[in-house]
């Protein structure tokens, strides 16, 4: 009698615990299927109308050149919806293209630890993503230089995988390429000290940076976008390094062709055309010695 008072006892006290313990338990097909119904796919638009709509105008936003305006509506769509891939991943971008501009390094630090954060949640929500994996190296890139040289060695490792991944997931996709390419000459041009520490405390250097895959890498970039000045310019000093001097007197010059729209693409075909300037003057001093040794 004690003992049926007692589970009577407990019926009562707890009611949502009696029927949990009388529903059937669902296998883990079921569970998986029940999530794939309450969660969207990796990085599909948002059902919302409200939030398609706040999506369409960022990315118009974007394309006309207001990136604050743009990571301003990024983050209003984040304020209704955390979990949006596409705002996620864009708001990093934009956060550290924005942050870069800044002289002042703590509001430059500022933009890059809220890019830190965009981009981790971009790679929670779709960690398939390329566009995550992107954003993920784009902030790594931008932060390294302003760390003291651990730290600044271990965000070179650290973006190892996401470069690679993001090339891999979107072979189509010129930034990642680009990417690639910049993170391969990066780490093949540490100085002294970086590979001293490097082999010392890290276990040597990050496998497989070198100016040879810079070059295929960037070249793949400038293959899928030659309109890109930002990455004719990548590919013309690469180029230089490795004094291949005909490709990249070509590559410059049909940047020089290109209209800058912005301020950062007016200040790179500036550098574009200071390099074609120096590369000519080179040729004008071989032709001269050349015709003295005639």
């Amino acid at each position: 009698m004690l003992s049926l008072l007692l589970t009577g006892a407990g019926v009562l006290m707890c009611p949502e615990q009696a029927q949990a313990q009388l529903r059937p338990k669902r296998s883990a097909a079921e569970k998986a299927a029940a999530a794939t119904v309450l969660a969207p796919p990796c990085g599909a638009p948002p059902t919302s109308p409200a939030l398609r709509a706040g999506l369409a105008e960022a990315g118009q936003l974007l394309k006309s050149y207001r990136e604050s305006e743009a990571l301003g509506r990024y983050e209003q769509v984040l304020a209704q919806a955390p979990a949006t891939y596409e705002a996620l991943w864009q708001a990093a971008v934009l956060s550290v293209r924005i942050g870069s501009r800044y002289t002042d390094e703590s509001r430059r630090f500022a933009y890059y630890t809220a890019a830190r954060l965009y981009a981790n949640r971009a790679l929670v929500v779709c960690p398939d993503g390329a566009e995550g994996h992107y954003a993920a190296a784009r902030v790594l890139a931008a932060q390294a230089p302003l760390r003291p040289l651990r730290s600044r060695l271990l965000a070179y490792r650290e973006m190892r995988p996401h470069v690679y991944r993001a090339t891999e997931l979107r072979p189509d996709w010129a930034e990642a390429w680009q990417q690639l390419g910049r993170w391969h000459y990066r780490v093949d041009h540490y100085s002294l000290p970086e590979r001293l520490y490097s082999r010392l405390f890290l276990g040597g250097v990050p496998a497989g940076g070198s100016t040879l895959l810079a070059i295929e890498a960037l070249r793949r970039a400038y293959e899928l976008d030659s309109q890109r000045i930002e990455v004719a310019y990548d590919l013309a000093r690469v180029y230089l390094n490795r004094s291949q001097y005909t490709r990249a007197r070509n590559v410059l010059q049909a940047a020089a062709q290109l209209t800058p729209v912005t301020a950062e693409e007016l200040v790179i075909s500036r550098r574009c055309q200071l390099l074609l300037e120096q590369l000519n003057r080179r040729q004008r001093r071989q032709h001269s010695r050349l015709r003295l040794t005639l």
